[in-house]
């Protein structure tokens, strides 16, 4: 699942962009910003954001 991250809570930190494998996170207008494209859909970027403004948007279990 690719990352989703939350624009109101990004402080543009950078520190996703520094773990991030394929190079896939900028920083445009102070944002983090995905190039969906490039995402190998890691989940390093969710992990290392201090603010938790990345989230890995996981399918709701149906009970089965």
């Amino acid at each position: 699942m690719i990352p989703v991250i939350n624009k109101e809570e990004c402080t543009g930190c950078g520190n996703c962009i520094e773990v991030c494998p394929p190079q896939a996170i900028v920083v445009k207008e102070e944002k983090a910003f995905i190039e969906e494209d490039l995402c190998e859909e890691c989940g390093f970027c969710a992990a290392e954001c201090p603010i938790k403004a990345i989230a890995i948007p996981f399918p709701r279990s149906t009970g089965l």
